[in-house]
């Protein structure tokens, strides 16, 4: 890769140099947290970007620096001088994937993530065994014992230990293609289902959707839609993202509807991204734009419309929650305050803060997959901080983090459950309670 090669599209030069080497960033970096090399940190990765654009350093020589970092974008955040590390790194890791010859088993890993998880019919089929190792009781068995942890390689044991209990919820996706709005309708809505949400935590968009209704949208659910492109995008697999981006606005093109609403902060990013995503493309430079225009958050929407249904409490006594904050929420998107003024109207609910908020819970995507032992170190940290303010009730609005955070609160033992904000508010209209 140079500078010179039109067709690699490195990092480019002025947002290199935008760096002032000030160190900033050390202290929110997550990798550089747990490894410690000054290479591993945003920092550092910067200096190499320019090192191999001036052909100093070998892009082959330095991929292990690239990979170790999570894209959680707390640098962009913190950096005084308004470096855009997010177009940095993203732009690096498309280098990779071009011209990196991964080791096939490494090749192997990854063809199996990207070609399964973002296509919910393939990961569904493979679902099937393990449920049914899962109903058997060979799963808690297997808990007890640990076996499979020894003697699966470490990628593959970490996305073991990540799967949920699956239902029969799982295997239907059977959603009706529309929603009416209960009582006097305010508008008219678009969800987005995703992925891996629509199969390990179906009950996310239930909640989602039930909340919608009540508060008066009539929901819109395309059938074909599939994934955002999330996963793929945040790892440097360029065309497959487009593709999947592509699809995704050609299936709400003629949905009719004056807002797309996403409740996974990891796709809302990606989804708000299209327009940087699809820039050079002739057909889809406008329709994203369009698309994009439209995107929003969920939380972010009904804190505007604002919620019309009565809420009542969670318990027979005031419930503390505590909110963690998802990476591509609090630093890619800069939403931080709406989801905890719209936890804060849930009557007789008390929100604490945890120590060190704002750094990553180690999920990132497929991170804690591909980099297990530093995403645990760092799933362990934000567990310990999250149940050091003693809460009833953990929130994390996105799919990853909440598949993250379980694990650990199961390895620590912790028995304080973890919900979506979408399925606290659905529990609140309906009036059942979490807490007697």
């Amino acid at each position: 890769m140079t500078a010179t090669d039109p067709v690699a599209r490195p990092p480019a030069p002025q947002l290199i140099d935008a760096c002032v080497h000030c160190g900033f960033c050390l202290s929110t970096c997550p990798s550089y947290r747990v490894l410690g090399t000054e290479m591993d940190s945003p920092r550092g990765r910067i200096y190499l970007m320019d090192a191999i654009n001036e052909g100093r350093v070998q892009l082959t020589d330095v991929v292990q620096h690239f990979d170790s970092c999570l894209g959680c974008l707390a640098c962009v955040t913190t950096c005084p001088s308004g470096v855009e590390y997010d177009k940095l790194i993203a732009a690096t890791r498309v280098q990779v994937q071009r011209h990196y010859p991964r080791p096939p088993g490494d090749r192997l890993l990854r063809w199996l993530i990207f070609q399964t998880l973002p296509y919910p019919r393939r990961l569904r089929a493979l679902l099937w065994p393990l449920w049914l190792y899962q109903k058997l009781g060979l799963a808690d068995l297997e808990k007890r014992v640990g076996l499979l942890k020894r003697l699966l390689p470490k990628p593959l044991a970490a996305m073991y230990q990540l799967l949920p209990p699956l239902s029969a919820k799982t295997f239907r996706d059977r959603s009706p293609e529309v929603v009416p709005a209960q009582g006097k309708q305010r508008g008219r809505v678009g969800v987005i289902l995703g992925c891996v949400q629509r199969l390990f935590l179906p009950e996310v968009n239930e909640a989602t959707i039930a909340v919608l209704s009540a508060n008066g949208f009539e929901v819109v659910l395309p059938p074909q839609q599939g994934c955002c492109g999330a996963l793929p995008h945040h790892q440097g697999e360029e065309d497959q993202a487009q593709g999947l981006a592509r699809k995704m606005i050609d299936c709400f093109t003629a949905a009719d509807v004056e807002a797309i609403l996403i409740n996974a902060s990891g796709c809302g990013h990606t989804l708000k991204q299209y327009l940087h995503l699809l820039a050079a493309d002739p057909d889809y430079g406008d329709r994203a734009r369009d698309f994009v225009q439209k995107v929003e958050d969920v939380q972010v929407f009904l804190l505007k419309q604002g919620l019309v249904t009565p809420l009542h409490p969670l318990g027979d006594r005031p419930l503390a929650l505590v909110y963690q904050d998802a990476c591509h929420m609090i630093h890619g998107q800069k939403i931080r305050l709406e989801p905890r003024q719209l936890l804060r109207q849930i009557p007789h609910v008390q929100l604490r803060e945890p120590l060190d908020a704002a750094l990553c819970c180690g999920s990132a995507g497929v991170y804690n997959i591909l980099q297990p032992e530093v995403a645990a170190e760092l799933g362990r940290q934000k567990v310990r901080n999250l149940l050091n303010t003693r809460p009833d009730v953990i929130v994390s609005a996105n799919v990853g983090c909440i598949l993250q955070l379980r694990q650990y609160l199961q390895e620590q033992g912790s028995p304080v459950p973890i919900y979506h904000p979408m399925q606290l508010l659905d529990l609140v209209i309906r009036g059942e309670k979490l807490l007697s």
